[in-house]
């Protein structure tokens, strides 16, 4: 096994640090942060680099290049922040990638050549209120009249919700129940009766845009129909891209916050001398190398067999919830590190553990993704219902 990246990606790595260096991504973050604003400006920066769509048809405008390239992109970016890193996750592991893969010609022409132009974005609406882990309980729900569908729900915590183009929205198609009920169909902004309710606030991601979505009989014409009733496995095997996609921010907040302990240490003075050269601090920073390492290869190893196509339900679960875990691990040692200033908004490790936070609740937590791989090792299903 090859654990060396190839030139081309090396390449990149070295595109985007230079990017950095110039664009001055670290002063970014901190204004990202401060102001809780997106930054669309880098929207075009992002497409004229090829950064947007990189893992997308060809055919389309999409690079065709393999989900690690964009693993590689997304970390090395989040390493100043996930919202400078956002763009190139959602345009290369997000929801457009269902359409991409499961999409009808039409759908493809009308959205991807412009996600990878950076003029549109693709958002998607999985969870509700009373569905998010139980995602086979959600409600909302199409009915068909005539060539249309007529679509009535609510989903929450949709990410890129009130500024994406387009949303992918899991529905109940009929009174179909269960998981053979579920499909995904497209719902473009600024269609009759759909709405959005107020920007959420939360403690990391800020200038993530975030909010509820409301749908009041919004008619939807058939032709927007991703996927139908009877392959939600599709729908969620390609969510096991977005979470590789989740795990590659966590190695990017991570290698971020191992960064700047190692060049704090350095500097710091206690006792006559640099922190850097007491144990406790070496065993620090030895431990959240080690912890960064380690998810680096279960994450890269997802990817990679991924290929141009779907991960592994198994291999993806297990790299995000390892990283889910080593990065508040990581960002909380290093906040150690700098003690007193590691708590001052000053200092970045304390924007890094909050933006670390959020990872294990986004993309399925990590309670669940633990569900799912003891069903995978022992083989059979668990059903978290009463009496199952």
């Amino acid at each position: 096994m090859d654990f060396n990246l190839n030139e081309e990606q090396k390449l990149l790595v070295e595109a985007i640090r230079t990017m950095g260096q110039k664009e001055n991504f670290k002063e970014l973050a901190v204004q990202i942060d401060a102001k809780a604003e997106f930054p669309h400006h880098l929207m075009k920066k992002f497409a004229d680099m090829d950064l947007l769509g990189m893992t997308l048809s060809p055919e389309y405008g999409g690079g065709g290049a393999p989900a690690l390239n964009a693993i590689i992109a997304i970390e090395e970016l989040a390493k100043f922040s996930p919202m400078i890193a956002a763009p190139v996750f959602e345009s290369n592991v997000g929801a457009v990638r269902v359409i991409d893969l499961f999409g009808t010609d039409e759908q493809k022409q009308a959205i991807i050549p412009g996600v990878c132009k950076g003029e549109l974005s693709v958002a998607v609406c999985m969870t509700e209120p009373e569905a998010g882990s139980d995602l086979t309980a959600l409600k909302t729900n199409v009915v068909e009249d005539g060539d249309d569908l007529i679509l009535n729900g609510q989903k929450i915590f949709v990410t890129g919700g009130g500024e994406a183009s387009h949303y992918l929205v899991y529905t109940r198609f009929g009174d179909i129940k269960g998981y053979k009920g579920i499909g995904g169909i497209i719902v473009e902004s600024g269609t009759p009766g759909f709405s959005c309710g107020k920007q959420e606030e939360f403690m990391g991601l800020r200038g993530m845009p975030s909010c509820d979505l409301i749908f009041e009989n919004v008619r939807v014409p058939k032709k927007n129909v991703v996927l139908g009733p009877g392959e939600f496995s599709k729908l969620m095997l390609t969510f096991d891209i977005e979470r590789c996609g989740n795990a590659a921010m966590c190695l990017g907040v991570a290698a971020g916050a191992l960064e700047e302990a190692k060049s704090y240490a350095l500097k710091r003075h206690a006792f006559g001398r640099p922190i850097c050269e007491f144990q406790a601090i070496q065993f620090m920073i030895v431990d959240m190398a080690m912890k960064l390492e380690a998810a680096r290869l279960l994450v890269y190893r997802a990817a990679t067999n991924a290929g141009q196509g779907l991960p592994s339900i198994y291999e993806a679960s297990l790299a995000k919830c390892y990283a889910n875990e080593m990065v508040v691990e990581v960002a909380s040692a290093a906040m150690q590190v700098f003690g007193g200033y590691g708590y001052s908004k000053d200092f970045p490790v304390e924007r890094m553990l909050r933006d670390a936070k959020a990872w294990g609740v986004a993309g399925g937590t990590v309670q669940m993704l633990r569900i799912t791989l003891a069903s995978l090792l022992f083989g059979r299903r668990f059903d978290q219902r009463p009496g199952k």
